[in-house]
């Protein structure tokens, strides 16, 4: 039995938190939703975002760990320090009960996360041979 290699951990590692952060930016969602008609709603929110800014920074974690072992490309590090930046963002409008921007913030953030996941997730193309002429 053979065993995986840096590069496919640190790849299994990255796919499993940018899942983990979208979904706690859809719980996010349903949270958000839920203040409008719940009193727990916002402690749930509440908790939600402390998990969902843990989640943006395993992302980046699991992206440094993907690319610096095991030599992949530098681009998902600067998407989750770009995330990171993102959600430090949104706590922050949060706190300043902000919600002009905080809530339109939020969807982009999901948006983008998802985007992330699928791409991720999508099956990579193998490169096509030379041509001999």
């Amino acid at each position: 039995m053979t065993r995986p290699t840096a590069a496919a951990q640190g790849g299994t590692l990255l796919k499993t938190a940018i899942a983990l952060q979208t979904l706690t930016l859809f719980f996010q969602s349903v949270t958000a939703g839920m203040l409008l008609t719940s009193s727990h709603g916002y402690l749930l929110h509440d908790i939600g975002s402390k998990v969902m800014y843990a989640a943006a920074m395993l992302y980046g974690l699991a992206a440094f760990l993907a690319w610096r072992p095991g030599g992949g490309s530098p681009r998902p590090v600067l998407y989750a320090t770009g995330f990171l930046l993102l959600a430090s963002a949104q706590v922050a409008l949060g706190v300043a009960h902000m919600p002009s921007l905080h809530v339109p913030l939020g969807v982009v953030m999901f948006a983008l996360s998802t985007l992330a996941l699928a791409r991720a997730l999508a099956p990579r193309s193998l490169p096509r041979p030379a041509v001999r002429s």
